[in-house]
């Protein structure tokens, strides 16, 4: 996806509509979705290939040159012709966000196009630590392409981290540890977190829904909740001095984690480093990576 960020000032509503006239005063455009997975991956000093969908127009281009720039392999990065680019603007005005919207196509992607994803993913699978999905709902994760993934990722004793939407838990059956937010896990348990009792009936029933791992709920101001397989609860208080933007906040959680994992971090560990590296993307106006110093800073 393409994060484009208008920035500017209000000074008056206008005439027409009670909304606020924005004085525009610049623009700005970053990774978003995977692709801010991805980053957050390669600043905190991992390696990482990319496997998605960009249609063939300016922000699809935008894409592909922004992350070959970082000498990533393009192989598993696919062009739809008739899918526009996933793109979200949203309009800033004195460190807060008036509005967003979108271009974006849901639709599944073409049969060819998973055929190519997946086969990227069998023909590299040998050079990987670790696999982040990073479900946006946007029609790139299907049934197909899990029903393939997982049971690979498992032969190969390799971490899969998901970064799920509820409506599709049925595929992510087996995987490694999911980081559902509140909402999320509410949802996909069919339980109404409202206390610390009801959140750990939450987070067991979606470990046994999954047969994962683990589950990780992140819980905002809260902090998260790590459920483990072997019974084992740990709650992780929040470490956010102060919360300006949570955009971007769930994909800095997940490659946090998934780079932890990948490195061999026990659970609770990854899951701490993840919370850190949340609380400091979160102090920041719009889409932010972590880089590894100032991860670093932040745990010493």
């Amino acid at each position: 996806m393409l994060d484009h960020y208008i920035w500017g000032s209000v000074r008056r509503i206008s005439p027409e509509a009670p909304v606020p006239v924005v004085n525009v005063q610049s623009e700005s455009v970053l990774l978003g979705g995977a692709g801010n997975v991805l980053s957050n991956i390669l600043s905190l000093g991992g390696g990482g290939m990319i496997c998605s969908v960009v249609g063939s127009d300016d922000a699809g281009k935008w894409i592909i040159n922004e992350i070959s720039s970082n000498g990533v392999q393009m192989d598993g990065l696919a062009v739809e012709n008739d899918r526009p680019t996933t793109k979200k603007t949203r309009i800033i005005a004195h460190q807060q966000q008036v509005v967003r919207y979108d271009h974006e196509e849901r639709r599944k992607i073409e049969l060819k196009t998973q055929r190519k994803i997946i086969a990227f993913i069998s023909d590299n699978l040998m050079e990987i630590n670790g696999i982040v999905v990073s479900d946006y709902a946007k029609g790139v994760v299907t049934e197909g392409l899990m029903k393939k993934v997982i049971p690979w990722a498992k032969k190969r004793g390799i971490p899969i981290v998901v970064d799920p939407k509820m409506d599709r838990l049925s595929y992510y059956k087996n995987v490694t540890i999911i980081t559902p937010n509140h909402f999320e896990a509410s949802q996909g348990s069919g339980i109404e977190i409202e206390d610390e009792k009801s959140l750990c009936k939450a987070g067991k029933i979606l470990l046994k829904k999954l047969n994962c791992e683990a589950v990780l709920i992140t819980r905002g101001e809260h902090g998260m909740s790590l459920f483990e397989k072997n019974g084992k609860i740990t709650h992780i208080p929040t470490e956010a001095k102060e919360v300006y933007d949570v955009t971007g906040a769930g994909d800095t959680v997940v490659g946090t984690l998934s780079l932890a994992l990948a490195a061999d971090a026990p659970f609770a560990t990854a899951a701490r480093m993840a919370n850190h590296a949340a609380g400091i993307v979160v102090g920041e106006v719009g889409t932010a990576t972590v880089h590894k110093d100032k991860l670093e800073q932040v745990l010493s």
